[in-house]
């Protein structure tokens, strides 16, 4: 299993400048690649191939007087970069035939230097490598300072270097993980459990616990409104606007950052403590366009869920969603019959066929977890869907968490 770990850089001010030459013609590559499949488009030629962009938009454009600049920086950066935008378009075409899963994809559009996310890749064959001092050493760029804040586990097979929107600069690296030393970490357990995800508790477990919800973005709020507003009264184009935009993306990387730790911490203890774990598919597309937006925004399902999930399969657990449709606030978990449905208000419940006195939020979970098959209720009901091992997702270079944990 491919995981990536990053870690926080510290270029020097040379070091920068040879970083932002190497965004740049990254980025011109591409929109090059770009612009030369979109003119045979409109041309109605065929799209030329990958080793003629290769050798017309790299290998010939180095002696030429418009792009001999590129020569500055790493050929493989330049070659990565038009891998990307061929994966981008082999995306857009699967997306275009309904052979690649998730939501519809654009054709690819031409990168700025205005992007909040620079990027640039360094596969082995680079010559890239970690010094003894513990510096990265990157090729026409030099030894970068690193903040080591774990080992890792193995050798990397790639870096990427990434600046964000607040400026910072962050490697990440491309690990291939042991399978016997992930299984010695977290040894089998004989426990499950079902998890309810809400706004008011963020997790409410069928063991009883709630976990609250941090609400990282609404305790920030205030601080972000007054650098939005610092931020509109600066001239545009001016060194003082520059400043006020980085440190109002300093502050959403705060929040950003927290939620991520936040996440992590919780999922490696569920994943640590239990054998087997359910959890309810939520639409969170759908939610996201009422007025609890910003409140489903700022609890990050989606991310949380999708932590269970390569966790769950790199540590050899078992991660069963059941249907987004499953009635786990109608039905009694204690004999299973539907009590219909309960307005939000409602908060704890009475059954009348057995008189069981129930949480709304403890009674969900429990719900969820019988009906993964996790569990069976109290009067001996058979449960239904079998558990499956949670399904593996590709790790790409892109969205990758911006810290160093991994796990």
């Amino acid at each position: 299993m491919q995981l990536r770990y990053a870690f926080r850089l510290y270029p020097d001010a040379g070091q920068r400048i040879a970083l932002a030459k190497a965004f740049g013609c990254a980025r011109v590559v591409f929109n090059d690649c770009v612009r030369a499949r979109e003119d045979a488009r409109k041309a109605g030629r065929p799209f030329p191939k990958a080793g003629e962009l290769s050798k017309t938009l790299i290998t010939q454009a180095k002696h030429t007087a418009e792009r001999g600049w590129l020569g500055e920086v790493s050929a493989v950066v330049l070659q990565q970069s038009l891998r990307d935008a061929e994966a981008a378009y082999k995306n857009f075409f699967a997306s275009l035939k309904g052979t690649r899963q998730g939501p519809k994809l654009g054709a690819p559009r031409f990168k700025s230097r205005k992007d909040a996310r620079q990027s640039i890749r360094f596969t082995a064959n680079a010559r890239w490598n970690i010094t003894d001092s513990g510096r990265l050493d990157l090729p026409k760029i030099g030894a970068v300072k690193v903040k080591w804040s774990r080992a890792l586990p193995a050798a990397p097979t790639s870096v990427t270097v990434v600046k964000d929107s607040a400026g910072k600069f962050f490697a990440s690296f491309v690990i291939d993980t042991d399978p016997a030393a992930d299984a010695s970490r977290m040894p089998a357990t004989d426990q499950s459990i079902g998890i309810d995800l809400g706004l008011t508790h963020f997790a409410v477990l069928s063991t009883g616990e709630k976990i609250d919800s941090p609400r990282f973005l609404r305790r920030a709020e205030k601080k972000l409104k007054k650098a939005q507003k610092e931020l509109s009264r600066k001239q545009k184009g001016s060194k003082n606007r520059e400043k006020a935009r980085l440190k109002l993306a300093r502050a959403h990387a705060q929040v950003t950052d927290a939620r991520r730790e936040f996440h992590h911490q919780l999922s490696t203890r569920l994943i640590s403590e239990n054998q087997g774990i359910a959890v309810e598919s939520l639409s969170v597309a759908g939610l996201v366009r009422t007025r609890l937006a910003k409140s489903v925004h700022d609890a990050g399902w989606s991310r949380f869920v999708a932590m269970l999930e390569y966790k769950a399969q790199r540590y050899g657990r078992t991660l069963v969603k059941t249907g987004r449709f499953e009635p786990t606030s109608q039905v009694c978990s204690t004999c299973g019959v539907k009590d219909g449905p309960k307005p939000l208000a409602v908060r704890e419940w009475t059954c009348a066929a057995c008189g069981a006195v129930h949480d709304r939020d403890h009674n969900a979970a429990l719900s969820v977890q019988q009906a993964a098959g996790l569990a069976a209720s109290a009067c001996g009901a058979p449960v239904r869907p079998e558990p499956v091992l949670a399904q593996r997702e590709e790790t790409g270079s892109h969205g990758f968490p911006t810290g160093s944990r991994a796990a």
